[in-house]
Parts: structure tokens; C-alpha cells; sequence
């Protein structure tokens, strides 16, 4: 039996049309029916019921459904471990982080960790705060980096770093926090956490300050840069930039910003969580 029929067959009954299934496959339509008869022969059953130019999953269809999929999923597995093991790793820790930890303190923690264990073939998943939660209680990821708390109750959720949020503008030495918020724009909304209060607290203060939504990290960096803004962001996302000069750290005065919390999510406790877990906890603290 070839792995193409079941391939072709599974995503012919999602679509229930041939024509479909050659779009998503980049196959020819002559070329689906033929897979299809093939598998059809190897069976012994009909698998789809054809009505003019329709068709239709029969009753041998619907039951051969779900062993087609699980068939699938297991020749997928089996070469992704057969790839690891050729290429060193006998374990698998697969991460679901938050963009802005991927963008900071990630890199060099990975790298560290990474040389800590060689035979652990790490996967990262970047995805929004809100969805880490979800991934983890799913099982679809070992360990979740968030920004924020989960709501998912059937999980385990530690904070594991805090640091504190600053005000950043553009490399100019006369800035302060009066002057940049009434010369530039705050670009607000880009960590997931702090803004609604943060944002009411500087508005109680400067009235009239105008805003710009912007919800990525690294493009508030770039628009600060290019003064089109200012904004308070945890010191860790903008430490390489202040240190080389392209951004400026601004004292606040009136306002107090707010700490920023890195949390980690967990599940199921496997050696490679618990090992990650402690490594994440010592190594943290640095950043």
C-alpha cells in the first residue's frame, strides 16, 4: 500500500471532490482517480460512491477514515524521529513562546541550553500569549514562555522572571518624559499584559497625549528609531538597542510604569520539562 493513496484519499474525503483534492495535492485529477482505484483494489472496497461528476464516502469509506489518518500520522512521526536520530538527538522538547520572549531573552538562553544538552531536539513555536495556554492544556507543546497568566485551569503556571518596564524614545539627549510625550506620538498595545492601565495612568497625566496602536514589539523598536514614537517596554527588549545607542532610555518622573512577568506553563513533568524548567529558573535571572 502506498503512502500516496492514503494521502490522496484522506484529503479527497475532506473535500469530497476530486477536482479539490488535485488543487491541494499539485497532482492531476486522472491521477487522483488512479490513486484512488489503487487503494480502492488493495482493499477490496469502494471507498467513495461517484455520481456524474460528484462524489460521495461510502460506508467503507467513513470506517476506513480514521485508519487512513492514524496510518498517516504514524509514517510522519516515525521519519521525523528517524531524521533526529540521524542527526544526534535521542530526546524532544518542543516550546511554545510568546514573540517577545523569542525575540529577547530566548536566543541566548537556547543557545546555553542547547550546549547543556545535545541530545535533545528543541521545537519552537511562536504564537501569541493568549494561545500558549491552550497549546500547553492541548498537549500540542511541552512548555509554554507567556507574558501573561493562562486561563486554562488543568495546567501549572509559575512566574519565573519579573523585570521592570521603561519608558524608550529615540537617541535624543534632551528627551525626558514631560518633552517625549507631548512631542511624540506613545505607541501603545505592542506587549499583552500592562497597556489598559499603564495607558489610563498617562492619560491622567498628560491629557492630551496622542497614541498609536501598534501590536509587535520589534516594530515599535523600529518606529521609535525612526522617531515615530516613544514607549514603555520591558528593559530586556531593548537593552542590545540602548546599550548600542539607537534607542534612549527616558526617566519617568509622574508616571510609575509597571513590571513586566515572564511565566512558564507546563503540563506533563518529563525529564526534558524538568530539566528545561531549572535550567530556565537559574539562567533568568541574568536578563
Amino acid at each position: 500500500m502506498d503512502i500516496k493513496w492514503i494521502k490522496t484519499f484522506i484529503v479527497a474525503a475532506q473535500y469530497e471532490n476530486f477536482r479539490q483534492a488535485s488543487e491541494e495535492l499539485f497532482v492531476t485529477q486522472p491521477a487522483i482517480t488512479k490513486h484512488i482505484k489503487r487503494l480502492e483494489e488493495q482493499l477490496n472496497s469502494q471507498l467513495f460512491e461517484r455520481v456524474g461528476k460528484h462524489v460521495t464516502l461510502t460506508a467503507a469509506g467513513h470506517r476506513f477514515l480514521p485508519y487512513a489518518r492514524e496510518i498517516l500520522a504514524q509514517y510522519e512521526q516515525g521519519l521525523d524521529e528517524f531524521e533526529a536520530w540521524k542527526q544526534g538527538y535521542k530526546r524532544k522538547l518542543s516550546i511554545a513562546t510568546a514573540p517577545q520572549i523569542a525575540s529577547s531573552v530566548l536566543p541566548s538562553l537556547l543557545r546555553s541550553f542547547m550546549n547543556q544538552y545535545p541530545d535533545i531536539e528543541v521545537l519552537i513555536d511562536v504564537l501569541k500569549s493568549y494561545e500558549i495556554g491552550e497549546e500547553i492544556s492541548a498537549g500540542r507543546a511541552d512548555i509554554g514562555l507567556t507574558r501573561v497568566k493562562p486561563i486554562q485551569m488543568n495546567i501549572y503556571c509559575q512566574m519565573v522572571h519579573e523585570e521592570p518596564v521603561i519608558l524608550v524614545g529615540p537617541n535624543d539627549v534632551n528627551l525626558d518624559e514631560k518633552t517625549g510625550l507631548h512631542t511624540y506620538r506613545l505607541i501603545t498595545h505592542n506587549h499583552p499584559d500592562y497597556w489598559d492601565d499603564l495607558l489610563h495612568d498617562v492619560k491622567r497625566v498628560y491629557p492630551i497625549v496622542r497614541t498609536m496602536a501598534v501590536n509587535q514589539v520589534e516594530i515599535t523598536k523600529k518606529f521609535i528609531e525612526q522617531g515615530l514614537g516613544i514607549s514603555y517596554l520591558p528593559r530586556s527588549m531593548v537593552k542590545e538597542e540602548i546599550s548600542m545607542g539607537k534607542l534612549l532610555e527616558v526617566k519617568s518622573n509622574q508616571i510609575s510604569p509597571p513590571a513586566s512577568a515572564t511565566y512558564i506553563l507546563t503540563k506533563v513533568e518529563t525529564d526534558e520539562v524538568r530539566a528545561f524548567s531549572q535550567f530556565l529558573r537559574e539562567e533568568i535571572v541574568d536578563f
